[in-house]
């Protein structure tokens, strides 16, 4: 791994006292300008580890300003839970940090807010809640642990290629209905479309014309290019019966291939590595399997699969006796807000016991993960499976390499595994 910036690259500038609107509209006498930093949010190295930063942005404030990414960003726990709370304030009509993607999500209930989300959310999320998923949640189970009792058995295998691309990846196409060229692309069109969502920098410009192959398949999908009883096939008989808009379905099914793929394939390979960096905590899970959630909630905690995520400050807002101007870009930072000792005690320890349910991974609010469900199905399957069929197992150096949006492993090996 590459290390981040030193401490010293960040200062505190800019607090000169300027009156604001609050988030309830008032005047707010004796607000400041946020402090300012002169880091790069989307340097390689701060990507591939970007903790030490997060540490000492979070010192500086709860919001600061980042002008080499024409940025304000949101450091604190309790800054990045009231933002996401508050759409009215924080729209996500610009989630992304360029204004290519942004118009290329038009439509989506990512990229928009109430009313028209509420109307987009329901479609996307009727099929993703606990009662749908109630049938679905055996296959998955099943699934993973053949796939883990063969992978035990080997004595050793990749937790990226041979686990965590290949488990959802089978489940998310089934669900979908994904079918030949589609279901083949999926690996590649998922990790596109979270790329694009960064910056336009070389790794945003590669990766366009492979989320060009997403947007275009998705705007000429059809019913019958889908599997009879999938959740495909549902949304398209939801656009024609009226309940979501002419023409909304391409853009649903969109969002969960683009927004359900890699990070799935990020969470279940860093479950492996922290269980095998932290083995006496495996050991707990397998001694207690009622840990199970818990142990899936640091893993997101601890290690949070989504770098920065963006709003548009529709007026002036304070945050924290700061003002983050009207029209500014916002990025929030949901691996920094996570490692935030003022709401996590021991915030740098990994404990599955902690039992973390309010960690900002899945988001909050209005846009909190729809998908969140189904990553927990495939998550507690995989963390079970693990528990049942493998004693101990020990884990290589992770392979890294940056990525706009999603912090994943790009390659782990995994060795010595002895089987229960």
């Amino acid at each position: 791994m590459t290390n981040t910036p030193p401490a010293a690259n960040i200062d505190d500038t800019h607090t000169q006292s300027t009156p604001a609107s609050d988030i309830d509209g008032t005047t707010t006498e004796g607000a400041t300008t946020p402090p300012t930093s002169d880091i790069d949010l989307f340097a390689d190295d701060i990507l591939v580890d970007p903790y030490e930063t997060f540490t000492a942005l979070r010192e500086l404030g709860a919001v600061v300003h980042l002008p080499r990414n024409d940025v304000y960003a949101l450091t604190r726990y309790d800054a990045i839970r009231d933002a996401l709370g508050d759409w009215e304030s924080f729209s996500s009509t610009s989630i992304g940090f360029n204004p290519m993607v942004n118009e290329a999500l038009t439509g989506t209930s990512l990229r928009s807010d109430p009313p028209e989300h509420t109307t987009l959310r329901a479609t996307l999320s009727a099929n993703l809640t606990p009662r749908s998923l109630r049938g679905l949640g055996t296959q998955i189970e099943e699934k993973a642990n053949a796939l883990i009792a063969d992978l035990a058995a080997r004595g050793g295998f990749d937790a990226i290629a041979d686990l965590g691309r290949a488990f959802p990846l089978e489940i998310v196409a089934d669900l979908i209905g994904f079918t030949g060229d589609a279901k083949d692309n999926m690996l590649r069109w998922g990790q596109a479309a979270m790329e694009v969502i960064g910056p336009m920098n070389r790794r945003t410009q590669e990766h366009f014309p492979i989320a060009g192959e997403l947007y275009a398949w998705c705007s000429t999908v059809t019913a019958d290019d889908l599997a009879e009883g999938s959740i495909g096939r549902g949304i398209f008989e939801a656009e024609l019966a009226g309940d979501i808009p002419e023409g909304s379905a391409g853009h649903i099914i969109h969002q969960y291939l683009g927004a359900g793929v890699d990070t799935t394939v990020a969470s279940i390979g860093n479950i492996v590595a922290l269980f095998g960096r932290y083995p006496e905590q495996f050991d707990l899970v397998r001694q207690d399997p009622t840990l199970v959630p818990s142990a899936f909630a640091e893993v997101l905690r601890y290690w949070s699969p989504v770098h920065a995520w963006g709003r548009r400050a529709t007026r002036d807002v304070v945050v924290d006796g700061v003002t983050i101007p009207e029209g500014a870009q916002v990025a929030i930072l949901f691996a920094s807000g996570n490692r935030d000792e003022r709401h996590f005690p021991d915030a740098d320890v990994f404990d599955v016991t902690r039992n973390a349910v309010d960690h900002l991974a899945f988001g909050y609010g209005p846009h909190g993960c729809a998908g969140q469900g189904l990553a927990k199905l495939e998550a507690h399957a995989i963390i079970r499976a693990l528990a049942t069929h493998v004693e101990s197992f020990g884990v290589g150096d992770e392979v890294r390499e940056p990525a706009n949006i999603t912090r994943s492993i790009s390659a782990l090996p995994v060795h010595d595994v002895v089987p229960a």
